[in-house]
């Protein structure tokens, strides 16, 4: 059985299910998905995700803000609120958080103030946070350090060995999506080789990213066992073996405390 380590359940493309999730989380149940951690982009999310989670006990949910939201919505993000919001049971972690200098360079220093409040609200509630970084792995990697976080997922892996090495050293996992699946991934699946395997995890970011041979589609949660195929390959392990692993490896994560 696979994990979807991350989702974006309120924004899946639902025009296949006549709009009804429900439908969306059985079909990809059919394709062995038995458990979803939805992500939050902005402090309003888990609302919505509260509810969709009481209806499936196989879903997850995080609390937290992009770094791609405005300085208002970030400068809500407290610490305390944050450790607030991430009471309840299925509340799994904290994020997404991070830092993207690629679509915006307006708000550097509230990103980074930000991002540290997540890690310090997961250290409260000895929860994972969940981290986004893109052109900025330098500052993530630093402030990963800083802080002395020790328990999260660089999600949606794509950059050098250097980068991975950095954070797994930190006590980190390195989650797969879509792309490690592309025909010009090959950097990315040289990179993957190297990620220990007690250490990998899997995800779609649906509905974004998703996998050959469904590239350029809509994404959804049960096409995250071609990421799996993917990684097949890097690792010389069966689909079996690799649901395994990747499945261990969220569990562990849990459970860390």
């Amino acid at each position: 059985m696979f994990v979807d380590t991350h989702c974006h359940l309120t924004l899946l493309d639902l025009t296949p299910y006549s709009g009804d999730l429900d439908l969306a989380l059985a079909q990809a149940r059919e394709a062995s998905v038995s458990r979803f951690m939805s992500i939050s982009v902005d402090l309003d999310d888990h609302i919505e995700l509260a509810k969709i989670a009481a209806r499936h006990a196989d879903v997850g949910y995080t609390v937290g803000v992009h770094p791609c939201e405005d300085a208002a919505t970030m400068a809500r993000a407290t610490t305390d609120y944050l450790v607030e919001l991430a009471q309840p049971e299925k509340v799994w972690a904290l994020g997404e958080t991070g830092l993207d200098y690629f679509h915006s360079t307006d708000f550097i220093q509230e990103q980074k103030e930000c991002f540290a409040r997540h890690i310090h609200a997961s250290q409260v509630v000895k929860k994972p946070v969940v981290v986004h970084t893109r052109s900025a792995k330098h500052d993530t990697v630093d402030i990963i350090r800083a802080e002395k976080s020790t328990h999260g997922i660089l999600h949606c892996f794509t950059e050098d060995w250097e980068t991975a090495k950095a954070v797994l050293d930190c006590g980190y996992y390195v989650s797969f999506s879509g792309i490690v699946s592309f025909k010009n991934a090959q950097d990315l699946r040289d990179v993957a080789k190297q990620v220990p395997l007690d250490r990998v995890l899997i995800e779609t970011d649906s509905p974004y990213l998703a996998p050959v041979p469904y590239r350029g589609k809509s994404n959804e949660p049960k096409y995250v066992p071609f990421v799996a195929k993917a990684l097949c390959d890097v690792y010389d392990k069966s689909l079996e073996e690799m649901a395994a692993i990747t499945m261990q490896n969220f569990e562990n994560l849990l459970s860390f405390k």
